[in-house]
């Protein structure tokens, strides 16, 4: 096998790849990365037995072959060749010898017999999404899966068709709950309920990052597929059962206090800075038309602030962890952040006013 590609083209795809293999490998060949040449072609393949990926990019192909090579130390060298080298790749007697420039590297090879086989089956169900929707149906959920093992079922976003026929996203930790939904569609009727594991979502968000066209989706009750022009990602899904999260939206609070987006998010990350790393709770006292944030700490430290807000309930105290309001407050697409309250021990309702696509709910804290 012998190959010439520019370091940029190469570079990209294998930034892709080898962000799904696994820093520590107890199997060798999972750290490896197949390469494939052929037809003026380079595919590289890469799998954690969970979730894998591929990808194809153009390069001059001297021989065909295949071979395995560490997808890290590949992606290391590559990164630091310097920029606009032709990087040419020769395999032969177990090892692979890239050079570029003066500069030369020989690494081991593994067999590519070893490295697992890639199930290609065709899913059962096929749509498409834009990459601004599915970025949107990410950005505005993952921030709240949970990272417990135990309720290994949070651990991902939950992709569902909603009763009233949109594509629903839902995401909670069991203290806060993020819900955004899309126009469902075309092809996506009979998509079954499905739960992306945190990992697989992760890998998702970087590959939207530079891209900007159609994602084809294939959906089974198992496994998920994701295409982006050359790139193809397949994930196994959380076998379990995502709980009935709509029991969790409160319907009745009527305490509505809306505040500008910006001077809330400073306000709380300053008043924060004294809370208690464990705890991390700031205080929000209202009364009509300012709300006072507070916090202490055991060491006899406080800190409180005023911001003016819109606001003409009865007076209250509510306590939250700082973190998930300045995560909720950050994916609220608006300049103001509507809280809907209902009283200090019960889960509060946090969206943009109007905006009937997404809301959180947030549990309060004892302060």
């Amino acid at each position: 096998m012998k190959l010439t590609i520019d370091r940029m083209s190469l570079l990209r795809p294998l930034g892709h790849v080898q962000s799904v293999v696994e820093r520590r490998n107890t199997i060798p060949i999972l750290a490896n990365v197949v390469l494939r040449a052929e037809d003026g072609q380079l595919s590289l393949t890469a799998t954690d037995m969970d979730m894998d990926i591929a990808t194809e990019v153009g390069c001059a192909v001297a021989t065909s072959g295949t071979t395995t090579l560490s997808a890290h130390m590949l992606y290391d060298i590559a990164r630091k060749l310097p920029d606009g080298a032709e990087v040419e790749l020769t395999v032969s007697d177990g090892h692979a010898n890239i050079s570029a420039g003066r500069s030369s590297f020989r690494l081991p090879t593994l067999p590519v017999e070893d490295f697992p086989a890639i199930s290609s089956s065709d899913l059962p169900v096929n749509f498409a999404l834009t990459a601004a929707d599915l970025r949107d149906l990410i950005d505005a959920t993952r921030f709240a899966i949970s990272t417990e093992e135990t309720r290994y079922y949070l651990n991902g976003i939950y992709l569902h068709k909603a009763d009233d026929g949109h594509l629903c996203a839902v995401a909670t930790d069991g203290h806060r709950l993020a819900l955004t939904r899309q126009a469902l569609p075309s092809g996506a009727s009979q998509m079954p309920s499905v739960i992306l594991p945190r990992k697989a979502v992760g890998e998702l968000r970087k590959l939207l990052d530079d891209y900007d066209g159609d994602v084809s989706v294939g959906l089974a009750e198992t496994r998920a597929e994701f295409g982006f022009g050359a790139v193809r990602l397949s994930s196994k899904l959380i076998d379990g059962t995502f709980p009935d999260y709509t029991r969790v939206i409160p319907a009745g609070n009527d305490r509505i206090m809306q505040v500008d987006a910006a001077s809330f998010s400073a306000a709380v990350d300053r008043v924060s800075t004294i809370s208690s790393e464990k705890s991390r709770s700031v205080k929000m006292g209202l009364k009509s038309g300012v709300l006072t944030l507070s916090a202490s700490n055991t060491d006899a430290s406080s800190a409180t602030e005023e911001i003016e807000v819109t606001y003409d309930g009865p007076e209250m105290d509510i306590g939250f962890n700082a973190r998930y309001l300045l995560d909720i407050a950050g994916q609220v697409n608006n300049d103001i952040v509507e809280f809907a309250l209902a009283d200090q021990g019960s889960p509060s309702l946090v969206r943009a006013p109007g905006d009937d696509a997404s809301l959180f709910v947030l549990m309060p804290m004892r302060v």
